[in-house]
């Protein structure tokens, strides 16, 4: 049976049923029982398990993640929630320097099956230290995989892939898409980590996004068609620690012309790098027109609405980018 859910729905049972068939399982993070979490994620998940499978903690994000870290060493599978990503500033030890090192350490003896997730993102007014979209950073930290949802029906399949798997996983999801609904089976399912999506098919422009500028480059692509007969190609990377390249290229292949979305800043976003692989194959010579990145400005997220909006990409801008390929402006 499918049924619409919102994303937040999606999660959270998500963690339910991976909680039901796995005694293992067991969340943790400031305020994720009586609270139902900031984001509304956990829900009522302690009145269905108890205080001791999901954890109210301390304010000491250190203490926590640490706590985690070594539970999952010793077999439990810890689900952590950060209120938002950006408070990963004052835990970062635990996560950088023991769950991403630890089975390389230990000759693939230990794992650390433990789950962060993490809302991120811009665009709800929450200002500078609650907004920034930090998933590049994450990236360039070995021996941790890196998955950013931006779908209902994705966001389940993918925190179950996560939570059974045996390695460490940042899972971020965009708040701003929180009540964004779409289809979702009763049953569990599991989407593999590291394959992107193609949510839409074309021939004439690849657009390669994730998470909050999904649904943006999705209203796009309609506008372009209608407008400009411009059929668009729209991949969402789902996972960007494993990188599912090798889509990525096809489409590239068969389009000719590549723009990369991130609600990230522009400069060494995870853009850039998607740019490399594809420059550093034979596809650059065969590119119509130069790969393009679409990102924030190189500045904190203002509070003020209308310095946010201006800070970040926006469907007018994007417009303009895609039309410019095409020499239209």
């Amino acid at each position: 049976m499918v049924r619409k859910l919102s994303i937040r729905l999606a999660l959270r049972e998500a963690m339910r049923q991976e909680m039901e068939n796995d005694e293992t399982v067991f969340i943790m993070g400031e305020d994720v029982g009586v609270y139902q979490g900031v984001n509304q994620v956990t829900g009522n998940l302690i009145y269905e398990f108890g205080p001791e499978r999901v954890m109210d903690t301390p304010i000491s994000e250190t203490a926590f993640l640490g706590t985690a870290v070594g539970s999952a060493m010793l077999g439990l599978k810890p689900v952590v929630e950060l209120q938002v990503a950006d408070f990963i500033s004052v835990c970062l030890d635990p996560l950088l320097n023991q769950a991403a090192k630890i089975r390389f350490m230990s000759g693939n003896q230990i794992n650390v099956p433990m789950v962060l997730r993490a809302a991120f993102g811009a665009g709800l007014g929450a200002a500078a230290q609650h907004s920034q979209s930090l998933e590049a950073f994450f990236c360039h930290i070995p021996g941790i995989k890196v998955v950013m949802p931006a779908t209902a029906y994705d966001a389940k399949g993918l925190l179950i892939s996560a939570i059974r798997d045996s390695d460490p996983i940042v899972f971020l999801e965009p708040r701003a898409l929180y009540t964004d609904e779409s289809e979702v089976p009763i049953k569990p399912y599991t989407i593999p980590l590291g394959k992107a999506d193609l949510k839409r098919e074309g021939k004439d422009i690849s657009i390669i996004t994730y998470g909050s500028m999904l649904p943006v480059c999705l209203e796009l692509s309609l506008i372009l068609e209608k407008k400009y007969n411009i059929d668009c190609e729209v991949i969402d990377l789902r996972s960007l620690q494993p990188l599912d390249t090798d889509t990525i290229l096809n489409s590239v292949a068969k389009t000719k012309r590549v723009i990369i979305v991130h609600e990230a800043v522009r400069f060494a976003g995870f853009g850039a790098e998607i740019a490399a692989q594809i420059s550093q194959t034979d596809l650059i010579y065969e590119l119509k027109s130069p790969i393009r990145r679409v990102g924030a400005k190189f500045t904190p997220i203002p509070f003020a609405k209308h310095l946010e909006e201006s800070t970040l990409p926006q469907l007018k801008s994007l417009l303009a980018e895609i039309l410019a390929m095409f020499e239209l402006t």
